[in-house]
């Protein structure tokens, strides 16, 4: 191996393996009779010891074509010509490589460089990768952070190619998938140590949970060491496929629980006993395996050593030697190095080579260049030990991963196991499946908790933080009338308008239906005043009939005095049509009932107030204006003024009649069962008649109550007409402003009190006298002759 830079620090004996696999492929090309056959493939291997500045170096001299590239024995019969290029493990250094080769049409196939940007074919156009583009891995990793609930993440990268788009890609799909990160940190390994710290204090200091690391092999180990040394929270590591694959990290006990996506496991016959073939001619032959050598057993092979080492003594044995180099058990990238050269083999092979009667024929003397083999490269499609190879146009293959799980085994240790997969060539929906149960951190079962905020119940909304990321946020309770029926509910959504939100305002719940109803004390009480009523007027016309040849009954117009009272009976009956739940039928009845009764019973009072007035003028000498209000003209008042009332209803209930309503603006919570008026002018109409009528009784009555007589009625009707105009006045702007079945009940009351009024400012003295003082009850004292 040329020594171009001298590299510092131990070997790396994994990438030691990928080198040697190399060989291993390279050797079992050379002794196939079907792949190139008659053909040997040269080689030379550089350290590029994860340096820019070298693998730049080694590019210029492979792109000046110092070295040679076919040997067939020890005569080459090409030289100086370099067909293709197997590297570099590194995002950036293959970067680096590809800039310099790319020109001179020389493929470069890497096995584990998987920088997203290394698919643009305009910058990079002679690159191929046997291994994944991180963008099937960013995408990967959003999708199974989102699988299990994370949207609070921290994220720490390599301040490298690989790192930076990694994570940048990783950002992207992370924020379609509304995931939000907490912090996004980055370093490299030959930063100096205040930076790792830093970095390792902001995952210490952080609420985030989960820890997603795009990190390079040689970055992670040197987090992970500074983080051990001072205990931080319990923190679920997700990785990348460059490190959570790599055994020599399963030292760090506090990652177990850790997850990502690796490439996947495989198998090659025959590679581990040319592994541990490492006979001492072949140890000191090459100075890497001679590093290896003595780094592994700790002697130094030769003939001499320092006073504190040993010399080798031949007993040392490879078999027994647990190291990166011998362990088989997890060939992922290893495999990728095997494919590369395979894939490179039959591209030349496709170039060289001829089917000919079934056969295969090579000349090994045919001239190509590598832009043949580039073009050829680009359209290679076989299966090796089970495993597809092809290129897209992009230069990638096909990306499926293992989803890997750092378990704890029974004594203690930590284990890679495969937990599930990812395949990008699935359908949307199958390409992640996870089918074993995974361990979590500090060895639990149960998925941990990573987000910003708990999520919202039913019944809430989110609100944003104001300067937070939208994963950070309130939860409001959702407003009047409205709900939300999820968790993490953006928006309350409103009920439909007869429907309102439960306690909890997660469902919509039919709205309770209102009205003055039998079944509530309200409905009861006054029911029972309006029987009662209705009761005391029909008691009344019966000691009236009992009693009418008495002079108190007979005194003023005694026909006038039982319709007055069949008139009351009505008006404490028509009360209940108004209670109980509004039909077509009793919305129309319950106002024209209480119209009519009510214009009978003025009727009726305006016929008395007359005839006590018109009694005394007919005193007067010369007076015959009796005889134009006796009882035929006090019928034909009563029916007249009665007939006007009926008219003004029948107006109303053929033009617009009151009719039954569902009220949902007097309550947002509840439904008022009412009555519409159809018509306002109609309703007004009818009380406003009353109301006329009311007045010219007043007036009649206030001009005869001091009219000389022992038991003037005039002075009885005017109290009446004095706490029915007082009532229907009140009741104006009562009614206007009581909501729902308040409203019938004003109503109600009204149309009880006025009633109550006239029967007891009228009826009640009589009845007293005729019971209770029946020596009054006499014409000489009526007359106030005594």
């Amino acid at each position: 191996m040329p020594e171009l830079l001298r590299c510092t620090g131990s070997i790396n004996t994994r990438e030691l393996r990928f080198s040697r696999a190399m060989i291993f492929a390279i050797e079992e090309i050379n002794n196939s009779t079907e792949l190139l056959p008659g053909i040997k493939l040269g080689y030379q291997i550089y350290d590029s010891c994860a340096s820019v500045p070298v693998a730049v170096h080694v590019a210029f001299q492979l792109s000046n074509s110092l070295d040679p590239v076919f040997y067939t024995g020890d005569n080459c019969s090409q030289s100086s010509m370099v067909m293709a290029v197997v590297g570099e493990s590194g995002s950036t250094p293959s970067i680096s490589i590809s800039r310099i080769i790319g020109p001179f049409n020389i493929p470069q196939v890497s096995h584990f460089a998987t920088c997203a940007c290394m698919s643009d074919k305009q910058q990079y156009p002679s690159f191929f990768r046997t291994i994944p583009s991180d963008q099937f891995q960013a995408d990967a990793l959003a999708k199974l952070v989102k699988h299990f609930g994370w949207t609070w993440i921290g994220a720490v990268r390599s301040d490298s190619d690989y790192g930076n788009n990694g994570m940048a890609s990783f950002l992207d799909a992370a924020h379609r998938e509304g995931i939000c990160v907490e912090y996004s940190e980055s370093f490299y390994r030959t930063h100096p140590r205040s930076r790792i710290q830093r970095v390792a204090d902001v995952i210490r200091r952080s609420t985030a949970m989960v820890v997603v690391a795009f990190v390079a092999l040689g970055d992670i180990r040197i987090l992970l060491e500074e983080l051990s040394l001072v205990p931080s929270p319990p923190r679920q590591w997700i990785g990348s496929e460059a490190w959570v694959t790599d055994t020599k990290l399963l030292r760090f006990s506090f990652c177990a629980g850790a997850i990502g996506f690796g490439i996947e496991r495989s198998v090659i016959p025959g590679l581990r006993d040319f592994l541990l073939d490492l006979s001492p001619s072949k140890v000191a032959a090459s100075p890497m395996l001679t590093e290896f050598w003595e780094d592994a057993f700790n002697c130094r092979l030769g003939k001499s050593a320092a006073e504190d080492e040993r010399l080798c003594d031949g007993t040392e044995d490879i078999k027994t030697l647990q190291s990166p180099y011998t362990d088989t058990s997890q060939l992922r990238i290893t495999n990728m190095v095997y494919k590369a050269v395979y894939a490179i083999a039959h591209a030349i092979h496709k170039a060289v080579c001829q089917e000919r009667n079934s056969t295969t024929h090579c000349d090994k003397f045919t001239r190509i260049e590598s832009k043949e083999v580039l073009t050829k490269l680009k359209k290679v499609n076989f299966s090796r030990n089970g495993y597809d190879v092809s290129f897209d146009a992009n230069g990638d293959p096909v990306a499926r991963y293992e989803l890997v799980n750092w378990q704890k085994s029974e004594s203690g240790s930590i284990t890679l196991v495969t937990v599930g997969h990812y395949d990008a060539s699935l359908p949307i929906g199958q390409k992640f499946k996870v089918n074993r149960n995974i361990t979590w951190v500090d060895g639990g079962t149960q998925v941990p908790v990573s987000v910003c905020t708990d999520i919202c119940p039913p019944g809430t909304r989110k609100v944003l933080q104001k300067g937070k990321p939208i994963c950070c946020y309130d939860c409001i309770l959702c407003p009047e009338g409205e709900i939300s029926n999820a968790t993490d509910s953006p928006d309350c959504f409103p009920c439909p308008k007869e429907f309102w939100p439960n306690a909890e305002r997660d469902i919509c719940l039919p709205k309770p239906v209102e009205f003055l109803s039998y079944n509530e004390v309200l409905g009861i009480t006054l029911a029972t005043f309006s029987v009662g009523g209705a009761c005391l007027a029909i008691i009344t016309a019966a000691v009236f009939y009992r009693h009418r040849t008495s002079p108190i009954v007979r005194a003023n117009n005694s026909e006038l005095s039982f319709l007055l009272l069949f008139s009351l009976t009505l008006c404490f009956l028509c009360s209940l049509t108004f209670i109980g739940a509004p039909s077509e039928w009793s919305c129309m009845l319950r106002h024209t009932a209480f119209g009519i009764t009510f214009v009978l019973c003025m009727s009726c009072v305006l016929g008395k107030t007359t005839v006590v007035l018109m009694a005394f003028k007919a005193t007067l000498p010369g007076s015959n204006v009796m005889k134009w209000f006796g009882p035929p003209q006090q019928r034909i008042t009563v029916v007249s003024f009665t007939f006007i009332q009926v008219l003004i209803c029948t107006i109303w209930l053929v033009l617009s009649p009151p009719f039954p309503m569902k009220n949902l603006t007097i309550y947002k919570e509840r439904i008022i069962l009412e009555c519409a008026l159809g018509s306002a002018v109609g309703f007004w109409a009818v009380i406003g008649y009353i109301g006329l009528l009311a007045v010219f009784c007043f007036v009649l009555a206030v001009l005869a109550r001091k009219l000389p007589d022992n038991f003037n009625e005039a002075k009885l009707i005017t109290f009446s007409m004095l706490i029915f105009c007082a009532v229907w006045i009140t009741f104006i702007p009562a009614y206007l402003s009581s909501p729902g079945k308040f409203t019938v009940a004003v109503e109600i009351f009204a149309i009880l009190a006025s009633s109550f009024g006239l029967i007891l400012c009228i009826f009640a003295p009589k009845c007293f006298i005729i019971l209770m003082k029946p020596e009054k009850n006499t014409k000489k004292h009526l007359m106030n002759k005594d």
